[in-house]
């Protein structure tokens, strides 16, 4: 099996090259083929030499995948579909709201959360994708060069899959990647806040005495140590006995310990947290649901984000009638939690929030 370049950092480049007793510069030379002229076979990489591509071409590819699908709504949001080393396939939306133009992307094929208002959750989990397959949903779709912002948001938990999602970002972010400002990157969690996996971070690795000590190793700290990216929690509802009902995972990682976590955060310079709410009819739009919110989130500088639940198949529930989203809008504001309702989109084919399944 070849190597693949695309998610290879400036030092890993600089190493290859070494290897391939070429100069270190070449290393250089092909992060700027990969992530700034986005090219995608080795052959393209035109200033290395004919022999120096022929010599990595023998053991190496780039690695990018082609989307396979796209349906377009009548709202201008289009959805594409990926193929994966899984053998299933995943799908990124690209959503346009001028002047931005945002793509939500997967970061697993199916997940582990089951979540009983998502279709991705349904599916069960087939497995993490990797570093280029997740890269390849920002530079193979159609408006790959137009991008702005990007959401963690699509199918699978993303801290779940930390160290390669933490990969992509660092090409994201870099000068010798994409250049980007990770104020323009959002991760959306449900709040993993222990791994049952030894994840191998450069700041967070275990010794050998402690490799059985799972719970040392916390994805949520990693990420707000690691990155200066927005945060979104999935809360869907302050009660932990009703949470646990809509989402199952409440039992291995209770909010309320996720909350006291993101507190010991500044969240009031360049990053943000936000949290989502999915409004459900008379499950979690009540006054005594708001008045909890409040409650919990007390002192927090955060936003809270209102969604209308998309119905899926076979799903008994429904979405809350829009006075009374108005409505819980308005007392949550009237209370001084900052609240909006974020406008549905993409759900005439089936790429509004909750509805990604990763099929033709």
């Amino acid at each position: 099996m070849k190597k693949i370049l695309l998610g290879m950092s400036l030092q890993e480049l600089k190493q290859l090259a070494v290897e391939y007793k070429l100069p270190a510069f070449t290393g250089k030379q092909i992060a700027d083929w990969l992530y700034k002229k986005r090219v995608t076979s080795i052959d393209q990489m035109t200033n290395l030499s004919k022999v120096a591509r022929e010599r990595l071409s023998e053991d190496c590819e780039v690695g990018r995948v082609d989307y396979t699908q796209l349906q377009a709504s009548v709202d201008g949001t289009k959805k594409y579909l990926f193929p994966c080393h899984t053998g299933t396939c995943v799908e990124a939306v690209m959503i346009p709201d001028e002047p931005r133009a945002t793509i939500c992307v997967s970061s697993q094929a199916g997940c582990k959360m089951h979540c009983k208002f998502c279709m991705t959750g349904r599916q069960g989990f087939s497995g993490n994708l990797k570093v280029n397959e997740i890269l390849s949903q920002f530079m193979g779709i159609d408006e790959a060069e137009s991008l702005t912002n990007a959401v963690f948001m699509g199918m699978g938990e993303p801290l779940d899959n930390l160290a390669n999602v933490l990969k992509v970002i660092e090409v994201l972010t870099a000068e010798w990647g994409f250049a980007w400002s990770p104020k323009r990157i959002t991760l959306s969690s449900i709040g993993v806040t222990s791994s049952p996996q030894l994840v191998e971070l450069p700041d967070y690795r275990m010794d050998e005495k402690n490799r059985g000590v799972y719970h040392a190793f916390n994805p949520l700290k990693a990420f707000l140590d690691l990155t200066k990216c927005h945060l979104a929690i999935s809360l869907h509802n302050p009660f932990p006995g009703e949470r646990i009902e809509l989402m199952p995972m409440e039992k291995g990682f209770p909010l309320e310990e996720t909350i006291d976590l993101i507190k010991q955060y500044d969240f009031t310079g360049q990053r943000r947290v936000s949290f989502e709410y999915i409004m459900f009819d008379r499950v979690n739009d009540t006054k005594k649901h708001a008045d909890a919110l409040v409650r919990m989130l007390k002192g927090l500088e955060c936003r809270m984000n209102l969604i209308r639940f998309h119905a899926i198949p076979d799903s008994p529930l429904a979405p809350s009638p829009m006075p009374v989203i108005e409505a819980f809008k308005e007392r949550l504001n009237g209370a001084g939690l900052m609240t909006t309702l974020r406008a549905s989109r993409g759900e005439d084919i089936m790429a509004a929030c909750g509805m990604l399944a990763g099929k033709k």
